[in-house]
């Protein structure tokens, strides 16, 4: 563990917000209306949780243009998903313990950002990183290496907390502790079994993880150059959304 958690990157399905029904349900369409008849795969879908959408298509053989009408649909059912319960809690909190939040998720950057304001997360974290945004989604670092640079945290000083075996390896690659959400989306033992440095239980067990060093709260770092980034803002790498 670092000596002092400076920084916390989330990812968001699963670990801040509850979609998996949505997520399910999209599929579902997007699969009857460009593939058409037959049971749509959705089991095996969920089986690639944290990775970004058309990669999975690929991963599936589905054909690429499943991903336009599963994020029309996302969007459209997008008022069903809700913030998992101690989530805002958790983000308050450590907001008040001076330690930076971002969001590193396998959905579009603008896709993250929409629903993270639909459920009121947005205003409590200060950076969103889509995987549309970083050359190479999860399980490569580039994603959590690009919220810590534009939250100025050094990896060593960092958590990455994740409900898919993609993020716990893009987490170690990036020189992040990797953190096992338990209550997310995968199935507990096969997130053990990917090597977690962490694994909680409980949303609210990543507080004493994070707690602040004897004296008060952790203040900016006196080596951050310039203003603090914008909330949730980060340039676009045009590429296919998902």
């Amino acid at each position: 563990m670092p000596g002092a958690v400076r920084a916390v990157v989330f990812d968001l399905d699963g670990v801040l917000i509850d979609s998996l029904a949505v997520a399910r349900e999209a599929f579902a369409l997007a699969y009857a209306e460009v593939v058409g008849d037959g049971v749509a795969p959705v089991d095996e879908y969920c089986r690639h949780p944290g990775r970004y959408l058309p990669e999975v298509l690929r991963m599936m053989g589905l054909p690429a243009a499943m991903a336009d009408p599963f994020v029309r649909e996302s969007n459209r059912l997008a008022h069903r998903v809700v913030p998992l319960p101690g989530a805002a809690d958790l983000l308050g909190q450590l907001r008040r313990q001076g330690v930076a939040l971002a969001v590193a998720t396998g959905r579009s950057g603008a896709r993250a950002r929409h629903v993270l304001d639909l459920v009121g997360l947005l205003p409590l974290v200060d950076q969103v990183v889509g995987s549309d945004e970083v050359s190479r989604p999860k399980p490569a670092p580039d994603i959590v290496l690009r919220a810590l640079e534009l939250v100025g945290v050094a990896p060593a000083d960092a958590l990455m907390v994740g409900d898919a075996p993609a993020d716990l390896a893009s987490a170690r690659a990036a020189g992040v502790v990797a953190v096992a959400a338990l209550w997310g989306e995968s199935d507990p033992q096969a997130l053990r079994a990917a090597g977690p440095d962490v694994a909680l239980a409980r949303i609210d067990e990543l507080l004493p993880l994070c707690a602040p060093p004897a004296g008060g709260h952790r203040g900016s770092p006196p080596d951050t150059p310039g203003p603090p980034p914008i909330p949730g803002t980060t340039p676009p790498i045009h590429r296919p959304m998902g």
